[in-house]
């Protein structure tokens, strides 16, 4: 399960609709071992894609290490899908590389609506997973 502040939300849907048409990603990190999404990074996607996101691969090594250094890890990770479901695509699935990561896709295919999901992805197996959104 995953336990979010609506602040952090509402920071989520706020990026990918400003992104809108492309595909935004980012991640959230926290405290090591905390299972704890604290920190919001806004990251480049830099494909600039509708239907595809990737992180620049520089931008990425720096927020890794700064994520190392204040000891927090990736707790989500998260992305938008434009035009379709939240749900992962195949390529999402073959990307996943952290494994204690919560993967959460928004959809903005519609513009009143907000469509919101966390998943654990491991060994190409993807597993939803309920969110409760905190205060």
């Amino acid at each position: 399960m995953l336990t979010i502040s609506q602040d952090l939300v509402d920071r989520i849907v706020a990026h990918a609709r400003a992104d809108h048409p492309d595909e935004a990603c980012g991640v959230i990190a926290g405290p090591v071992g905390s299972d704890r999404p604290e920190r919001f990074i806004p990251m480049e996607n830099a494909e600039r894609s509708p239907t595809f996101y990737r992180f620049d691969s520089m931008e990425q090594l720096r927020v890794w290490r700064e994520m190392d250094d204040r000891d927090e890890t990736p707790v989500v990770i998260y992305h938008s899908h434009t035009a379709t479901e939240a749900y992962p695509s195949r390529t999402d699935i073959s990307y996943a590389s952290e494994p204690d990561a919560h993967y959460v896709l928004v959809s903005t295919r519609e513009e009143d609506k907000v469509e919101f999901r966390s998943y654990r992805i491991l060994d190409g197996v993807v597993t939803e997973e309920e969110i409760t959104i905190v205060q």
